[in-house]
């Protein structure tokens, strides 16, 4: 786990009406998977922005369903996990695979070379779309 926080007198805590660190809801966890051939190869910081660009994108589109409310409302204990695929091939192999097992997600293209960089899940009880995903490894 994290520090935690301290903040300057007088500032507000950003998730302070949310549910306390450790009140994960349901096993809620958000899976963002990162081509490792770019993580590799491009700047840190162009790799990290294409995994938060996927994770925004699937968060937004999906923010009416209930299970993306309720991971939002965990604040700092949010869970997410970072996975990488080898290339894009297999980025897109699992863009398809997700598409015909009707999981809601998000494949981030980069303009203008329309390549596809990262995809994230939204929010999702782990038990529901792990075995999809366990193929991949973490990232690193």
């Amino acid at each position: 786990p994290l520090p935690a926080m301290r903040l300057p007198a007088g500032c507000a805590a950003p998730y302070g009406s949310m549910a306390a660190p450790g009140a994960a809801v349901a096993g809620l966890v958000q899976y963002v998977v990162l081509r490792g051939d770019l993580a590799r190869s491009w700047p840190l910081g162009a790799a990290v922005a294409q995994a938060c660009h996927a994770a925004l994108a699937a968060v937004h589109a999906h923010r009416q369903h209930p299970d993306t409310s309720a991971y939002l409302e965990q604040g700092g204990a949010m869970r997410t996990v970072v996975l990488e695929a080898p290339d894009e091939a297999a980025l897109r192999s699992l863009a398809e695979t997700l598409k015909q097992h009707s999981i809601d997600h998000q494949v981030w293209t980069e303009q203008p070379e329309n390549v596809a960089t990262c995809l994230a899940l939204r929010p999702y009880p782990k038990d529901q779309v792990h075995q999809h995903l366990k193929k991949f490894k973490l990232l690193k």
